[in-house]
C-alpha cells in the first residue's frame, strides 16, 4: 500500500499528541503529589503517614529549610552588630544601609554587564528599570520604617507587628503568580506565628522589652514596614523566577544604593561629621554588611528553592537565635520557653510543605529577557539558564506568566 503525504502528516500529529498526553501525564497531580494518608486501620494510617513523612525529607526541602535558618541566622547578627552600634553612639541607621547597597551593586553590577554587554545592561535599565526602581524603594523604605519603629514602640509590639509581613507576602504572590494555597500550608503558618507568640513571651517573662515613647506611631511605623518587606519579598520572588539572579540582585543593589544615598544625605550629613569613626565602629559596619550581603544573596536563591512567604517564616526563628548571641555577649540567662518555641517553628515550617512540595511553588525559569544578547565568550543570542529548565507548578499551585 503506498503512503501519502496526508498519511505521514497524520502519524506525525499522532505522534506529538500522544507525546504531549504522555508529557502532561508525567505531570499530573497524582505523579507529583504526595503518598496519601489512610484512614481505613491503625496500621494503615501508621504506614502511611510513615510514607508522607519520609516524602517530605527531600533534598530540596532540607536545603530550604537550612537556607531559611542561614537567612534566620543572618537577622540575628544584623539585630547584634546594630545593637552594639547604638550602644557605640552611632546611629545613623539610613547611612548603615548605603554600605550594603553598595556592595551588592559592586558585586554583581559588573557580572550583569559581562554577560549582557554594556549595551544590554543599558536596555535593562531603560526598560525593565522602573520595576527594579520599585522594588529597590520599597526595600530602602521598609528597611527605614522598621528600624524607626524600634525608636517608638515596644518590643512586644514590634515582634507581633513585624509577621503582618507573612500575610502580605502571601496576597501579593497569589496577584503576582496565582499561587494557591493548600490548608496544610496556612495551617504551617498559623504553627509558624504560634511559635512566635512563645517567643514574645518569653521575652516579656524575661523582661527584655522597653518603654514604649509614642505607641501609636511605632505601631505605625511597624506596620508599614511590614507591609513594604511583604510587598518586596513577593516582588523579588517573581522577579528571581524569570530572570538571572546577577541581574535582579545588581539592578536592587544600584537603584537601592542611588536611592539610600539621597536618603542619608538629606537626613543624616551632618550626624556623619559627629558619630564617632573608630576601629571596633568600622568593625561592626563591615560585620553588618557582610551578613546583609550574606542574607541578599541567600534569599532569592531561597526564593526559588521554596517561596517568599517560606523565607519570612523562617526569620521567624531569628529571636531563638539572638538568645544564643545573648548567652556569651550578653549573659542572658535561658528561659525554657525558647527553646519550645524554636520547635514549634520548625515544626510549622515541616507542615507547610507537608501536601505541598518546594519545588512545586511556582515556575522557574531565570534567563536574560529577548532583549538582550548574551556576550560571553563572543556568543550572542543564546538564552541564559542558570540553573535548570522550567519546573512544573503543583497541584496547589498555579502561576501566569
Amino acid at each position: 500500500m503506498s503512503t501519502t503525504i496526508d498519511d505521514v502528516l497524520d502519524q506525525d500529529l499522532k505522534r506529538k499528541a500522544s507525546g504531549d498526553a504522555a508529557s502532561l501525564h508525567s505531570q499530573s497531580p497524582l505523579v507529583e503529589g504526595r503518598p496519601p494518608i489512610v484512614f481505613s486501620s491503625p496500621k494503615a494510617f501508621a504506614q502511611s503517614f510513615a510514607a508522607r513523612w519520609r516524602s517530605v525529607w527531600t533534598k530540596p526541602f532540607i536545603m530550604a529549610l537550612l537556607a531559611g535558618q542561614v537567612v534566620s541566622l543572618c537577622i540575628t547578627c544584623t539585630n547584634v552588630t546594630t545593637t552594639e552600634l547604638v550602644s557605640r553612639g552611632w546611629t545613623l541607621s539610613t547611612t548603615q544601609g548605603l554600605f550594603l547597597y553598595f556592595t551588592l551593586f559592586l558585586v554583581y553590577t559588573p557580572y550583569t554587564i559581562y554577560q549582557y554587554g554594556f549595551k544590554g545592561w543599558g536596555n535593562v535599565i531603560l526598560r525593565d528599570g522602573w520595576k527594579y526602581i520599585i522594588l529597590a524603594a520599597s526595600d530602602v523604605e521598609g528597611n527605614f520604617l522598621v528600624v524607626r519603629a524600634y525608636q517608638y514602640t515596644d518590643l512586644l509590639s514590634c515582634m507581633l507587628l513585624d509577621a503582618w509581613a507573612i500575610p502580605v507576602c502571601l496576597f501579593f504572590s497569589w496577584v503576582y503568580m496565582r499561587t494557591r494555597y493548600h490548608w496544610t500550608q496556612l495551617l504551617g503558618v498559623f504553627i509558624c506565628i504560634g511559635g512566635l507568640g512563645m517567643l514574645v513571651a518569653s521575652d516579656e517573662l524575661t523582661s527584655k522589652s522597653w518603654e514604649a515613647i509614642a505607641k501609636g506611631k511605632g505601631d505605625g511605623f511597624m506596620i508599614a514596614g511590614a507591609t513594604l518587606y511583604g510587598f518586596t519579598n513577593a516582588t523579588e520572588e517573581f522577579l528571581v523566577r524569570k530572570r538571572p539572579l546577577y541581574e535582579v540582585v545588581g539592578q536592587l543593589g544600584m537603584w537601592g544604593f542611588i536611592i539610600n544615598g539621597i536618603q542619608a544625605s538629606g537626613l543624616e550629613w551632618r550626624a556623619m561629621k559627629e558619630v564617632p569613626w573608630t576601629g571596633d565602629i568600622i568593625g561592626l559596619l563591615f560585620a553588618y554588611t557582610a551578613a546583609m550581603v550574606i542574607l541578599y544573596t541567600v534569599a532569592p536563591l531561597l526564593y526559588r528553592m521554596a517561596s517568599s512567604a517560606y523565607f519570612n517564616l523562617s526569620l521567624l526563628s531569628s529571636d531563638f537565635y539572638g538568645l544564643l548571641f545573648g548567652l556569651f555577649l550578653f549573659h542572658y540567662r535561658p528561659y525554657w520557653l525558647y527553646f519550645i518555641a524554636f520547635a514549634v517553628i520548625i515544626v510549622g515550617l515541616v507542615t507547610y510543605f507537608w501536601h505541598s512540595k518546594p519545588e512545586e511553588q511556582g515556575i522557574l525559569d531565570p534567563k536574560a529577557p529577548s532583549y538582550v544578547n548574551r556576550r560571553r565568550g563572543g556568543e550572542e543570542n543564546q538564552p541564559i539558564d542558570e540553573e535548570n529548565p522550567p519546573v512544573y507548578i503543583g497541584p496547589e499551585s498555579e502561576n501566569i506568566q
